[in-house]
C-alpha cells in the first residue's frame, strides 16, 4: 500500500537519467554511432531472462521499505538485477493519481498475519484492527470513484517508464476483483493492466465460483487472463472448477506455500497444468513436518531448483516471481536478499 507520509527520493526524470547513464562517461559522437543503436538500448539495463526462463519479483517483496512510490519500486527491481514485475495496484494507481491510503501497509500486516494465522487478537489489538478497517472502507469507496473516471494515460505513462529502464510488466495486481468491488471496477483492473502491457491480473482465489466466472467472462471480453494465487489452500485441485469456466482464467501458484500446504510432488503440478499456469511465486518454505517456516533459499523443503530446471527443459513460458517473505537478516535489505535470490536462480539455471 503506499505510504503518503514518505515522498519519492528520486524523481522520474532522475531516474531515468541515473539508469540510463553511460558507465565511466563514454561519449560516441557522429560515425562511431553506427551499428551502435542496438548496444545502446540495452546498455546498463538489467536482464533476467536466464537460459529461457524470465524471473521477476512482486512489488510486496520490498514492502518494508519506506518508500513504495512507483519511481522507486522501480529502481529496486533494477537495483536487484530483475527486468520484470508483477506490479501490485497501489504504486501503480498512485502514479496515477488515485487517492493516498490512510493506512500504511505496516499497519494491516500485523494483523493480516495474524489472521491468518488464526492467532486471536487481544482487545486493544481488536479495537485497532476495527479502526483500521473503518479507514480501508472510506478509503475504498473514494478509490471506487476514482476509478469510475480514471484514464488510462498515466499507466501508459508508467509502462513506458518501466520500459525505458528495461523491465517489463508482465502482471498487474490491484485490489479491484473480489465480489466487494463494483463491476465497473473490475472492468477498470483489467484497462489498467492492458494499458501496462501485462498479460494477466493476479488475485487471490476467491473461493467463489460465481466469482470466478464473474471474471473469467470479463477476462475472455479484454483478452487479459485472471491468474488466481493461492496459499494454504492449494491442493491439486483448487483450480479445477476456475479453469473449466473459461480459457482465460489461469493460475498464479505459489510453490512454497504449496510444499507448506503438506502437497506431495510439487512439480506434478507444473508439469500437468503447465499451459494454465500464467506465473508462479518462488519462496523456500518448508513441509508441515519440518514446521512450515519461511527460510532463505536452500534452507527449507521447496524444490525451487527442480522447478527452474523444469521450466528451463520444458520451455515453459511462465515466469518465475521472487516473492521474498523469509526475515531479512541484520545489515541486509530487502533489494540486496532479492538480488541473493536472483543469484540462486541464475546458479541454478546455469547448472
Amino acid at each position: 500500500m503506499n505510504n503518503p507520509s514518505n515522498k519519492p527520493t528520486h524523481s522520474r526524470r532522475q531516474f531515468l537519467r541515473t539508469s540510463t547513464h553511460i558507465a565511466g562517461g563514454i561519449v560516441l559522437g557522429g560515425n562511431q554511432l553506427i551499428g551502435m543503436p542496438g548496444i545502446i538500448r540495452h546498455f546498463n539495463k538489467p536482464n533476467s531472462m536466464i537460459n529461457g526462463v524470465q524471473i521477476g519479483t512482486i512489488t510486496y517483496s520490498f514492502r518494508d521499505l519506506p518508500d513504495q512510490h512507483a519511481e522507486s519500486i522501480l529502481k529496486y527491481v533494477v537495483d536487484s538485477g530483475l527486468s520484470a514485475i508483477e506490479l501490485m495496484g497501489d504504486a501503480a494507481e498512485s502514479f496515477a493519481g488515485c487517492p493516498d491510503n490512510p493506512v500504511p501497509m505496516s499497519s494491516m500486516m500485523k494483523f493480516w498475519r495474524k489472521r491468518r494465522d488464526g492467532e486471536k487478537l487481544t482487545d486493544e489489538e481488536q479495537k485497532e484492527w476495527d479502526d483500521l478497517q473503518a479507514q480501508m472502507q472510506a478509503h475504498s469507496k473514494a478509490v471506487a470513484a476514482w476509478r469510475s473516471r480514471a484514464s488510462m494515460d498515466k499507466f501508459t505513462q508508467l509502462a513506458q517508464m518501466y520500459k525505458d529502464a528495461g523491465v517489463s510488466i508482465y502482471a498487474f495486481k490491484p485490489n479491484a476483483f473480489s465480489n466487494r468491488n463494483t463491476d465497473a471496477e473490475m472492468e477498470y483492473g483489467f484497462k489498467a493492466a492492458k494499458a501496462l502491457g501485462a498479460t494477466h491480473v493476479t488475485l487471490e482465489h476467491p473461493g467463489d465460483d460465481a466469482q470466478t466466472l464473474k471474471l473469467g467472462t470479463m477476462a475472455k471480453k479484454h483478452k487479459i487472463y485472471v491468474a488466481y494465487h493461492g496459499h494454504e489452500q492449494q491442493t491439486p485441485t483448487l483450480w479445477d472448477t476456475a479453469l473449466s469456466q473459461s480459457k482465460y482464467n489461469a493460475m498464479n501458484i505459489d510453490l512454497g506455500h504449496y510444499v507448506a500446504a503438506g502437497n506431495d510432488d510439487p512439480l506434478k503440478i507444473l508439469k500437468e497444468k503447465h499451459d494454465r499456469i500464467h506465473s508462479m511465486h518462488l519462496k523456500d518454505r518448508q513441509t508441515p513436518e519440518h514446521g512450515k517456516g519461511n527460510l532463505p533459499w536452500g534452507e527449507g523443503d521447496t524444490p525451487i531448483i527442480a522447478a527452474l530446471h523444469l521450466m528451463r527443459e520444458q520451455k515453459y513460458k511462465f515466469p518465475g516471481t521472487i516473492e521474498l517473505e523469509y526475515a531479512v537478516p541484520e545489515g541486509s535489505d530487502p533489494v540486496k536478499e532479492v538480488a541473493k535470490c536472483l543469484d540462486y536462480c541464475r546458479n541454478a539455471l546455469a547448472s
